[in-house]
């Protein structure tokens, strides 16, 4: 029988479970293979009038786990859970893999949560002296580091049996084969798929990098000088090496996983057994880590910004062009390398690229958010003609879609392809609009879905974004041209019953 997961052709013997494969075929299938493309805009009818139903929809349930007779083991659904484990030895970038991994599919809707076992250990033992305690012949160190790890796999039981977490990552060197077979009967007692990522790495110049960047500002070396730092973490690694055993294709074959090997030079996937997972091979395989930076800006200043109507098509104001023209300067100062502009579809972004000079690219996904019925009202008329829905907006601005129109929790899947796009890229200019950017800004600094929709993003202000260690540091800079504020916060009263005037309270000045 043959069957066509995600990511890969595998064959089952009859009579055993699907997704049980003898031999799977590394190839990665293109994203989104096998799954019914759908128009995230207009995925839901309209709620008939008057009925407060109208949120969009949402990727945060799952389907739970069913008991069997045997108490050591339960069955998984097809929505179950999914246990994340990260293996290599140390300064092979997991917590880096974990912690973007963990971003990105929070971003997504899917409520993930990492678990970083040498976390538990700080707290464990409150003062780190050296290498000494992960020598494999320190019985007390190595009794701590079990006692550290059982309490973490308890911890995940907990976010997802009891939290309604989806996703856990449970990050730590996993280096045995024994340990991964633990992790995997705890798994198996609970319901959880189990997904492994390996990161394999022998250059030693990326190894140091990463024990420079990272490790030195770890707790574990606030007293120590940068070369003594240096000397017993290499000391660590060696600790861990004589033990470690990699992921086999042949002894592991029947495990889910991801070899990342050298900073993504190759990889090896094997088992790939559901959309999760799938989901989780095609991000990781898009990442790297060269140097670089992402730069984000509105368009200028537009006609109807001036107005104070939302969304529509229309070109830059007088001061709208002229922030194109101070934009064009900027980015000629900053002498960026290989600098790729991508705009929406939409006049104002076009508009705006076009003073640069340079060429761009136009993104149909980049456009502003569909305000449908909405469209080119301001924020007064949507309260007098459709109060009811200016109400239900504010209770729940992310979930909320406008009638005919998106929600920002459509537009982030929209934007997904453009996520993928940017990791991938060096560096880039983004010319966008409001919503768009809330959605792009909230992936890299990790917003929650709550914070997403009210991040401000003012007009003719331009956004640096550079990805460091474990986050991205943002350096905001204004290029001086004054323009209108279109920055509307959640107001105090969101009852349907409202007031014009609460309802009205936080609306910006304009003409």
């Amino acid at each position: 029988e043959l069957c066509r997961g995600a990511v890969s052709w595998c064959c089952v013997q009859p009579g055993r479970r699907r997704g049980k494969c003898v031999r799977v075929c590394a190839q990665p299938a293109p994203p989104g293979a096998g799954e019914q493309q759908r128009d995230h805009s207009r995925s839901q009818p309209l709620s008939p009038p008057g009925c407060s139903a109208r949120l969009s929809g949402t990727m945060r349930g799952s389907s739970r786990c069913k008991h069997t007779q045997q108490p050591d083991r339960t069955v998984c659904m097809t929505n179950c859970p999914t246990l994340i484990v990260t293996v290599g030895l140390p300064a092979r970038g997991k917590t880096y893999i974990s912690k973007k991994l963990t971003r990105y599919l929070n971003w997504i809707g899917v409520p993930t949560k990492e678990f970083n076992v040498g976390q538990y250990r700080r707290e464990c033992v409150k003062i780190y002296k050296s290498f000494e305690f992960f020598r494999p012949d320190n019985e007390e160190g190595l009794k701590i580091r079990k006692q550290c790890a059982s309490a973490a796999l308890n911890d995940v039981r907990q976010y997802l049996s009891e939290e309604g977490g989806q996703v856990a990552v449970f990050d730590a060197t996993n280096t045995t084969r024994e340990r991964r077979g633990t992790i995997v009967k705890f798994a198996e007692q609970n319901g959880y798929k189990v997904f492994f990522v390996e990161s394999v790495c022998e250059d030693p110049e990326v190894i140091a990098e990463n024990i420079v960047q990272v490790k030195l500002s770890s707790p574990d070396y606030t007293d120590c000088s940068t070369d003594e730092a240096v000397d017993d973490f290499m000391k660590r690694i060696k600790c861990y090496e004589n033990s470690y055993q990699t992921l086999d294709e042949v002894l592991d074959r029947e495990l889910s996983y991801i070899k990342i090997m050298d900073v993504g030079r190759r990889y090896l996937v094997n088992r790939v057994l559901d959309h999760i997972q799938s989901r989780i091979v095609y991000y990781l395989m898009n990442i790297h880590i060269t140097p670089r930076s992402i730069y984000l800006c509105r368009h200028g200043e537009s006609e109807l910004n001036i107005k104070g109507r939302i969304g529509g098509d229309s070109g830059l104001s007088a001061r709208g062009k002229q922030f194109a023209r101070c934009l064009g300067n900027f980015i000629q100062d900053q002498n960026i390398r290989e600098l790729k502009v991508w705009t929406s579809q939409m006049r104002r972004t076009i508009q705006t690229a076009e003073a640069l000079t340079v060429p761009y690219e136009q993104w149909k996904a980049l456009n502003e958010i569909d305000a449908g019925v909405c469209e080119e009202m301001m924020y007064e008329e949507i309260q007098e003609h459709y109060p009811l829905e200016f109400a239900l907006r504010d209770q729940d601005k992310y979930r909320y879609r406008y009638p005919k129109g998106e929600s920002y929790e459509d537009l982030v899947q929209r934007l997904e392809p453009v996520i993928m796009e940017l990791e991938r890229q060096e560096n880039v200019l983004v010319i966008c609009h409001q919503a768009v950017m809330r959605c792009l800004l909230a992936y890299f600094l990790d917003k929650s879905a709550e914070e997403l929709p009210y991040l401000k993003c003012p007009l003719h202000t331009v956004l640096k974004l550079t990805p460091v260690a474990y986050g991205c540091k943002v350096e905001s800079i204004s290029l001086n041209v004054e323009a209108v504020n279109t920055h509307r916060d959640r107001p105090e009263n969101v009852h349907v019953h409202r007031s014009r005037e609460d309802a009205l309270q936080t609306v910006p000045a304009h003409l």
